[in-house]
């Protein structure tokens, strides 16, 4: 799905959203000089696959946290992790690095990436904030509606500690 077919699906699927459209951005201090209306509640995601290359994961937290791929191995038991190469990146999601989203998981018929979200989104209000699979723009939804979509699709969802 490009960025008009997420916003048609949400329509379509009646969840609550909004949009700030943005220039593009390839990291999150340049987010940083974006205004955003929930600048605590926009996401940052790390594609990641472990050392035998079966096992893929997209990891979603918010954007101030810093994750330690060999603490989130030893927490969650999987093998030795790493970032998955662009190609693998593009076999599982479709999206090109730069614009990682959970949407992403959308894109292909195999549901076969495990959605590891911190429980923090969660928290307080309950949204978060997520590239519509490009970085030109933030939608803004409630989680549980993230993760109903995510499940219906048929990933794993993880709701994670970091």
């Amino acid at each position: 799905m490009n960025k008009q077919e997420v916003y048609e699906y949400l329509k379509n699927k009646n969840v609550w959203h909004e949009i700030t459209e943005h220039g593009a951005v390839f990291s999150m201090s340049e987010l940083d000089e974006t205004p955003l209306p929930y600048p605590e509640y926009d996401a940052k995601n790390l594609f990641v696959r472990d050392d035998k290359r079966r096992n893929f994961y997209l990891i979603t937290v918010r954007g101030d946290k810093r994750v330690n791929l060999k603490e989130f191995r030893k927490k969650y038991e999987t093998r030795v992790l790493s970032f998955a190469y662009p190609e693998e990146l593009e076999e599982k999601t479709g999206l090109l690095p730069g614009s990682v989203s959970p949407f992403g998981l959308l894109n292909k018929r195999d549901a076969d990436v495990i959605f590891c979200l911190d429980r923090e989104f969660m928290d307080d209000r309950a949204i978060i904030g997520i590239h519509p699979n490009e970085n030109t723009a933030t939608v803004w939804l409630k989680t549980e509606d993230l993760i109903e979509m995510i499940k219906n699709h048929g990933n794993e969802v993880r709701l994670v500690e970091l």
